[in-house]
């Protein structure tokens, strides 16, 4: 299978009894007659599972070589439907388009449990982590793009009653040929904990500045923000789960540095910040600017990385981040917002495009309308500058 990544699928079915094990460890136990200390040195791939493995695609039903679908503008293709207990393991998808802002123009959904809202509505290249919409090869632990541009993900998606994912198309130039394969698993049943798969897509562009002073640390000790209001919010949700990460895009309209932005997570608590951190770049777990202007370097690792870094702290100055918490995901009980400053203390006015990724109980479906196609792509915007002057 094309761009398909046998390290993370190994990885997926090791930890596939975080999902199963409530269903299928009581049949297991009596099966192997080991009891619980010889099955806990076992991985979980060469224990009997419950589940039955399907694959939904593009294939050409006629039997035929032309194994994709067109997508006309304006029209909205269903890749995938299932009912009953199951889960999603794995999507791939790879593109022809006439459009050279297709990742921008196509909207990726997912319905869980026959909810007409979805839980996951994003352009397709923010969920791939392609958030300026242009294809950028790398490898995380959940997400990817390989050589060919596919698109992989992933992210385990279980869902109770029915899953459907469609593709719209909101450009005005046709998709030639959207390929697919969605690897799936139905179930015998879920465990009551089990927790539905979110992602949604912000952006703000520009972010509104404070002040023009780009040189963050100029006079950073008369800029403070300890409530955080003001700040970039990645996503905000209602609820009992727990956030998983974020992908970032930023595109510079202004000279110098655009992060010190620290992160600051709202945990139950909408008046003020659980966790704070000390800079962008930090969050993202890189250092000092990356390099800074004369010598940032991309990097992409499993859990973070800065996968794409293009006029490093220049007017026009692109890159791309991505940190995900799967060694410590950030739980909430009734309330989050994962929230970052643009530059210190929100002084700068850059644009910035996300996707956040988070599980909770319950198909949460109250998010923001999209902003416009048009509006979604990265284009440099004029802002005032350090004595009124314009940028871009």
């Amino acid at each position: 299978m094309e761009g398909s990544n046998p390290s993370a699928r190994r990885r997926f079915l090791g930890n596939l009894a975080a999902v199963t094990a409530a269903v299928a460890a009581p049949r297991q136990a009596g099966a192997q007659g080991t009891g619980k200390a010889g099955a806990a040195v076992l991985p979980a791939y060469v224990l009997a599972q419950d589940y039955k493995s399907l694959k939904q695609s593009s294939h050409d039903r006629s039997g035929g070589n032309a194994d994709f679908w067109p997508i006309a503008p304006g029209e909205t293709r269903e890749v995938f439907r299932a009912d009953g207990p199951g889960m999603i393991s794995h999507i791939w998808f790879t593109i022809a388009a006439d459009s050279m802002h297709h990742l921008k123009e196509l909207v990726l959904r997912m319905y869980w449990d026959g909810n007409a809202r979805p839980s996951v509505e994003t352009p397709v290249g923010d969920f791939f982590g392609l958030n300026l919409g242009e294809y950028v090869i790398y490898e995380c632990e959940y997400l990817g793009c390989s050589p060919g541009r596919s698109l992989n993900c992933y992210f385990a998606m279980p869902y109770r009653k029915s899953a459907r994912i469609t593709v719209e198309n909101q450009g005005t130039r046709q998709v030639r040929a959207f390929y697919s394969n969605i690897d799936y698993m139905s179930l015998p049943s879920l465990p009551e904990n089990a927790l539905y798969f979110h992602a949604q897509y912000r952006q703000s562009a520009p972010c509104p500045a404070v002040t023009f002073d780009w040189q963050t640390n100029a006079d950073a000790n008369k800029l403070l923000n300890a409530d955080g209001k003001n700040n970039y919010v990645y996503c905000e949700t209602r609820g009992r789960g727990h956030l998983m990460g974020v992908t970032l895009g930023v595109l510079q309209n202004q000279e110098y540095w655009m992060g010190e932005g620290d992160d600051m997570i709202f945990v139950d608590d909408e008046t003020k910040p659980l966790i704070i951190g000390t800079g962008s770049e930090d969050y993202f777990l890189g250092s000092w600017n990356f390099g800074g202007r004369d010598g940032a370097r991309a990097f992409a690792h499993r859990m973070y990385g800065a996968q794409f870094i293009q006029l490093p702290e220049r007017t026009g100055g692109r890159y791309l981040c991505y940190r995900f918490h799967g060694d410590n995901p950030v739980t909430f009980t009734r309330y989050l917002k994962h929230t970052m400053e643009h530059g210190h203390a929100n002084h700068r006015a850059d644009n910035f495009y996300s996707c956040a990724y988070w599980y909770q109980l319950g198909a949460y479906t109250d998010f923001p309308p999209l902003p416009p196609v048009e509006a979604r792509i990265p284009r440099i915007v004029a802002v005032a500058g350090p004595g009124g002057a314009r940028s871009g």
